[in-house]
């Protein structure tokens, strides 16, 4: 793989992490994420254009706290500290960090010093950063400047620009930080010297490069979702490597109403893929028959999945053998999973099992380093249309855990026409891209009385769950007006007559998750 030497972001457990990683590439610089137990000796073996040391929740003189070798500061290499990893810093090149008592945590004004800044040059002499901190910097290392303060840290930022070295002690990473984002381009384009070159393009081109010297003129498969993962995998993957592709898509009935015509027609039109179809819905709702219990439902879906891959899978190897299995994993899957490799297993978050033991392939995986905002770019510059790049992210089990209680064809009927309405409202409205996920429940289980023309009527609740979030793991209500929450109500209870009542879920994640079930 012919990428360009990374930015590694050294991951001291902060909860920023990735999203320093993401910022990096927003200023088209490629990065990659390491665990900070990882020891100077393997973090040069990368050969970094620079390494930034992340936040943490440990005191840095604790007991048992992560440090930084002094070593990593003598090889050369370019060094952003942020938070913990700024004090970590300051203390293994000489400064002092102290329990001082005065904790920052959110909104905090800082104070630019006067004198030369790379990273702050220019920028307003008062401006707002995201603090969070209970210990501070209190003396900051020989040879280094200090740049910024705060009333609870002094030393709030200090560069030494001969060695290339500058530390932080707020987040720029966060959209609360003003001008951070100018801030890490800077260390990143001025102190470390780094071309922004990371784009699309260049990510097409070194894939399809890896991807064709990899299969040569051997076969592949890829099982089609209908999500936005898969859909980009297989296209950069049909960019390679042409009709050795053939992509099988499952329909297992469960999808909302279009989708499965998407993916049928429009995705096929857009990229020439060779598609297999399994029409496997019957097989589904017969086996989700009488169950109710949503690990329940998800197991009996996994299963049934895999004997329908599988199935389509040996017919195809049949007919010409098949080496490689394509797979739409993302780079967070990757680190979340701690970066391990082995066998073939469709991806565990769609909660479907691994492959039988039989049927071996050895996997491609083009998104592998990528986030889902990157897969999206690299979609469009596919020519994929935008209904399927900009699709929300969508379970793997489908409407069977937006469906409480038993799934069956008629509650898939009610629960598909009240989505359609409130997908078709989100849009009119423009807010496809302002909106996470779009999640509409059915309470198949639970009746409400209501008042439906000139007489009582008994239906089931709808629950709309629209949510903001970057990456999933923490998310919150999306505050859509409510001339759109009306209409969207207005609609499905005046055309889906089974429901009488739409309620809006306004739970946070944490302590609530996306989906209901």
């Amino acid at each position: 793989m012919s990428y360009p030497r990374p930015v590694l972001v050294v991951d001291y457990g902060a909860q920023y992490a990735q999203l320093i990683a993401r910022r990096v590439r927003e200023a088209r610089v490629y990065s990659e994420i390491v665990p900070h137990s990882m020891p100077v000796a393997g973090l040069l073996a990368k050969r970094p254009a620079a390494i930034i040391l992340s936040g943490g929740p440990a005191s840095v003189y604790e007991p048992g706290a992560p440090q930084v070798d002094p070593a990593l500061f003598a090889a050369g290499v370019p060094v952003l500290g942020i938070c913990y990893g700024f004090q970590a810093m300051a203390v293994a090149l000489g400064g002092t960090a102290e329990h001082t008592g005065r904790r920052e945590f959110g909104g905090t004004p800082l104070t630019r010093r006067p004198g030369e800044s790379v990273l702050l040059a220019s920028l307003p002499a008062e401006l707002d950063v995201w603090m969070s901190h209970g210990d501070s910097v209190t003396a900051a290392p020989p040879g280094f400047v200090v740049t910024a303060g705060s009333s609870g840290a002094p030393v709030a930022a200090f560069e030494d620009r001969a060695r290339r070295l500058a530390g932080l002690q707020f987040h720029p990473e966060v959209a609360h930080t003003a001008y951070g984002q100018q801030m890490l381009a800077r260390f990143l384009h001025d102190l470390a010297g780094i071309a922004p070159e990371w784009t699309s393009a260049s990510i097409i081109d070194e894939q399809v490069a890896a991807i064709r010297a990899r299969v040569g003129d051997k076969r592949a498969i890829c099982g089609l979702s209908g999500g936005v993962d898969s859909a980009v995998a297989a296209a950069l993957v049909h960019r390679a490597i042409g009709d050795q592709l053939t992509c099988v898509f499952v329909d297992h009935g469960l999808l909302r109403s279009g989708e499965a015509e998407q993916v049928e027609k429009d995705y096929v039109a857009a990229t020439g893929i060779a598609l297999r179809v399994v029409d496997a819905a019957d097989r589904f709702l017969d086996a989700l028959s009488g169950v109710t219990d949503p690990e329940q439902k998800r197991k009996i879906i996994g299963r049934e999945f895999i004997r329908a891959f599988e199935h389509a899978a040996r017919d195809l190897d049949a007919e010409q053998h098949v080496d490689f299995l394509v797979q739409g994993t993302l780079y967070p899957d990757v680190v979340e999973s701690g970066g391990g490799t082995g066998t073939a297993n469709i991806k565990s978050h769609h909660n479907v099992g691994g492959l039988p033991d039989d049927l071996q392939f050895d996997l491609v995986e083009p998104l592998r380093t990528l986030f889902k905002d990157e897969v999206r770019t690299i979609g469009s510059a596919l020519g994929l249309p935008d209904e399927i790049v900009w699709r929300h992210p969508f379970p793997g089990p489908g409407l069977a855990i937006r469906v409480i209680g038993e799934v069956d064809r008629d509650r898939l009927a009610i629960l598909r026409a009240a989505d359609l309405i409130a997908r078709a409202e989100l849009t009119a409205a423009g807010l496809d891209r302002t909106v996470w996920q779009f999640p509409v429940v059915l309470l198949a289980d639970v009746r409400s009385v209501g008042v439906q023309g000139d007489g009582r009527s008994y239906g089931h609740p709808v629950v709309l769950r629209p949510v903001a979030s970057d990456d999933a793991m923490t998310a919150d209500w999306s505050r859509l007006p409510y001339d759109v929450i009306a209409r969207i109500s207005t609609r499905i209870t005046n055309e889906v007559p089974e429901v009488n009542r739409v309620v809006l879920d306004v739970t946070s994640k944490p302590p609530g998750t996306i989906e209901w079930e």
